[in-house]
């Protein structure tokens, strides 16, 4: 602790904008009050420590503010201008943490780290207080489900609360989890920890999540690892060796067609209704995309749901002048609404929600069908921004960040959650930001 203190007024003394920034990152998973509290005193500190060196900070901040740019012009269209007039609030963090970014001065690589260790630190305390949780849930309930994803209607029945959304954590503890694995020096502690998040991510039980997860795993041993250059050939003739093997097999892909078709709870991304009753019908992906009707018996598995979302986006792409600008910011609900209605899916319960009243659960889509193809063009363009800076700069936590990202919004709206877009927005900064590369490479002359 005396170590930690010692760092925090070294930084912060080099650095004012340091403890702000480290305040608001290990918050995040807290009370929105408290992430609006963080979010107030970022913006005051930078103002109030405003670099006065003449840098040009990276340009890529700019973009996530362009995004809400849109998102506030959007009023002027929008369908549902109540709707979309409550979420601009919400979403003004994509252009007040790039403004407290580019006021403040910027951050050295060392400080960077240090910020990056300080959240996975935090991650590990998140993880031990949720599991000693449901470890005494357990002995009470004698019930193993507290291990596991998050509850319903934000009851403890599950291993975070739904308020936190068991996908959402998974993302903050998997960049926790990574800064630990490319760590060159791990001391025993740092291995438990490690293990610890291993554990924690897989227990959060979001099979999109868990899937790009060992992807990244396997990345890292082949590719970034003290050990990967030594063996990457073999381990390249290895894998290619396995891909040829499996994909020779036209069994795999005749298996691949029938699961597409055949009625089965399983699913690669998170189911949006819990604990339905047995007897009920599973939709399948091509029952999602192509029945004309569904019935209230109908239960549609996470990723047939999404597929089922997708296919109502396109109607509306088809039916609705929404090309060029979209619904409007949250609009979208109304006509989702409607459309359920109309394919007669289940419609709710006093047990369980309904399915039409949903979002897209997925962003790329969201950003579409409420703000339109430039808008999703930007969006695009921000995560390839992001993931080119991540490669170029060959840290691993970077490059799990920019990939986790791009699989998230396949399977949820994160920007459209308070707490998604205020860490991406953070993370994306913290990334991003850097100083002129032209000062930089004068005064290391």
């Amino acid at each position: 602790m005396k170590n930690v203190w010692q760092t925090l007024k070294t930084e912060t003394k080099d650095n004012p904008s340091f403890f702000f920034v480290l305040i608001f990152l290990v918050t995040i998973p807290l009370s929105l009050a408290v992430s609006n509290i963080c979010l107030a005193l970022f913006i005051i500190s930078s103002f109030l420590s405003r670099n006065k060196e003449k840098t040009n900070k990276s340009r890529s901040l700019i973009f996530p503010a362009l995004l809400f740019l849109i998102m506030c012009l959007s009023y002027f269209w929008s369908i549902d201008k109540d709707m979309t007039l409550k979420a601009i609030p919400k979403e003004s963090t994509l252009i007040l943490i790039p403004l407290g970014f580019f006021l403040m001065k910027p951050f050295s690589e060392g400080q960077k780290q240090k910020l990056l260790a300080f959240f996975s630190y935090a991650m590990v305390g998140y993880a031990l207080y949720y599991l000693f949780k449901a470890l005494i849930r357990f002995i009470i309930s004698k019930d193993f489900d507290v291990f596991f994803y998050h509850g319903e209607y934000d009851l403890d029945s599950g291993l975070v609360p739904k308020a936190l959304n068991a996908i959402h954590v998974s993302v903050f503890a998997g960049v926790g989890y990574f800064y630990f694995l490319k760590t060159e020096l791990k001391t025993v502690l740092n291995k438990v920890f490690l293990i610890l998040l291993f554990v924690f991510i897989i227990l959060l039980s979001s099979k999109n999540i868990t899937l790009v997860f060992f992807l990244l795993n396997l990345i890292y041993f082949f590719f970034y690892s003290k050990s990967a250059n030594k063996m990457r050939l073999r381990n390249l003739i290895v894998f290619s060796f396995i891909l040829g093997l499996v994909l020779s097999f036209s069994k795999i892909k005749e298996r691949f067609l029938v699961e597409f078709q055949t009625n089965t709870t399983n699913s690669i991304s998170s189911n949006v209704i819990k604990n339905i009753p047995e007897g009920v019908h599973n939709v399948s992906i091509y029952e999602a995309w192509n029945n004309e009707k569904f019935t209230p018996n109908d239960f549609f598995p996470g990723t047939a749901f999404r597929v089922y979302q997708a296919r109502l986006f396109f109607d509306f792409l088809a039916e609705e002048p929404i090309f060029w600008s979209g619904f409007g910011l949250n609009a979208s609900y109304l006509k989702l609404e409607g459309k359920g209605k109309d394919y007669n899916v289940f419609l709710g319960s006093k047990e369980h929600e309904g399915y039409q009243k949903k979002n897209f659960h997925n962003q790329y889509i969201q950003v579409f069908a409420e703000l339109g193809v430039f808008a999703f063009i930007l969006l695009i363009f921000i995560l390839f921004i992001n993931t080119k800076n991540a490669f170029k700069s060959k840290d691993f936590t970077h490059i799990a960040f920019a990939i986790l990202m791009i699989s998230l919004f396949l399977t949820e709206s994160f920007l459209w959650r308070q707490r998604g877009v205020v860490f991406f927005t953070l993370f994306y900064c913290l990334f991003n930001f850097q100083k002129n590369s032209n000062l930089i490479k004068t005064q290391t002359r």
